[in-house]
């Protein structure tokens, strides 16, 4: 089982931070060439500016909500190395919901940014990669990873809008990767709780009690580390699962068991 990369080219979205950046960083380290997308430029260059250089990563500033900038950062990815052979939709927005709030737009933000940027962005990709694949050879021709969330399976009315962003990706994810199938294109989806990044450490150090919330709340007591949701990308990118397409990995520690287990028998 080879759970190698190297000499694949991937897109990465939100990798001027946070997860993107970590599973950015990951895929480089792992031997791909990496384009690394993100609206915010300055945070796109303080992080990995210097680190363009290496060869194998580049950066992508600009608005993906916009299906010119979309052909602009394929383009730019052909340009630097041929090829598409990885997208990694890690770009995400979390916010609050008020459910009794008409005036509330986050439903609207939040299926714009998560759902319909990667959607438009998973076409986008998709046709280049049927357009460059090699009809005689076999094997896979892409692997598309979308990032999900275990909100989508909880009854938290604060997150509403985030629950059904996560929940429309993941069907979307289903829906695309029956839809790609026949092209030899895998679309996989990653659904996962609590993981130490940068945001949430920052959150943590200025409420501790939510480190203690978010352990007791979790089966193997602990928060996971951003590597081990790197690591569960590389697999999904990788030959290691070539008969995947379709399902949706949970990585939470066990979280989402709870809520099965302790409900009612009836």
């Amino acid at each position: 089982m080879s759970f190698s990369i190297t000499g694949k080219t991937a897109i990465v979205t939100g990798a001027a931070n946070g997860i993107g950046l970590s599973i950015a960083r990951h895929l480089a380290d792992a031997g791909a060439n990496v384009m690394c997308a993100d609206a915010d430029e300055k945070k796109l260059m303080e992080e990995l500016g210097s680190e363009r250089e290496d060869g194998n990563i580049r950066v992508f500033a600009g608005d993906l909500r916009q299906r010119l900038t979309i052909a602009n950062l394929i383009s730019a990815t052909i340009d630097a190395f041929d090829q598409v052979d990885i997208l990694v939709n890690a770009s995400r927005q979390v916010m609050t919901t008020d459910a009794l709030d008409v005036e509330d737009s986050s439903v609207d933000t939040l299926l714009e940014q998560n759902l319909m940027t990667a959607l438009r962005l998973t076409q986008a990709v998709a046709r280049r990669m049927i357009k460059q694949a090699d009809p005689e050879a076999k094997g896979q021709v892409g692997s598309i990873i979308n990032l999900s969330s275990t909100a989508c399976k909880q009854t938290r009315p604060e997150l509403m809008a985030y629950a059904i962003a996560a929940s429309a990706v993941q069907q979307m994810t289903r829906s695309m990767a029956l839809s790609l199938a026949e092209h030899r294109i895998r679309v996989n989806a990653i659904s996962f709780g609590s993981v130490m990044s940068a945001s949430l450490r920052s959150a943590l150090a200025e409420n501790r009690e939510w480190r203690d919330d978010i352990r007791s709340n979790t089966p193997l007591g602990r928060i996971a580390s951003p590597n081990e949701l790197c690591e569960a990308v590389q697999f999904l990118a990788a030959d290691s699962s070539a008969f995947m397409t379709g399902e949706v990995m949970v990585i939470d520690g066990g979280r989402t068991l709870l809520d099965a287990v302790t409900a009612p028998a009836h």
